[in-house]
């Protein structure tokens, strides 16, 4: 029995050669297609062992994605949660920088960091007594995650 997480961990609009846009009756023919090429008993005698048995790890992953997205109820579930996790993903770092390697400036009571663009990634005092984390160039659109030493 599949998991919940299990079900998550991998794309099954991808093992059916699939978009997520396709219709349900675009989903069957992918699947019956797939079903008829990786079925165990329509593998020629002649193929090796190895061949074979990626054969039969792919017919039984071609099936499995064909119980979740070929139910209407299950096909639901899963895109809303495969967009929610597309939503939780994290904002792209381009760089990682110890907050002790950071500017204080007075003025601003921030730490500053400069990025190649001219621009700094600023981090107020309270932020950086809170939550680290990842910030954005004044000016563009790079980002930082700023960490703490250990």
């Amino acid at each position: 029995m599949m998991t919940y997480e299990d079900i998550l961990q991998k794309d099954w609009y991808n093992i059916l050669d699939a978009n997520p846009s396709a219709s349900l009756q675009e989903l069957k023919q992918k699947y019956q297609k797939l079903a008829l090429l990786y079925h165990p008993d329509k593998q020629s005698p002649d193929v090796p062992a190895g061949e074979l048995e990626k054969h039969v790890q792919r017919f039984i992953e071609v099936d499995q994605a064909w119980k979740i997205l070929g139910n209407g109820e299950t096909k639901k579930q899963y895109d809303l949660q495969r967009h929610a996790a597309e939503l939780k993903q994290k904002w792209p770092v381009d760089d990682h920088v110890c907050l002790e390697d950071m500017d204080w400036d007075d003025d601003d009571q921030s730490y500053v960091h400069g990025c190649r663009c001219g621009g700094e990634y600023c981090l107020s005092k309270e932020d950086a007594e809170e939550n680290v984390g990842v910030i954005c160039c004044d000016t563009c659109s790079l980002s930082i995650e700023v960490i703490k030493r250990s």
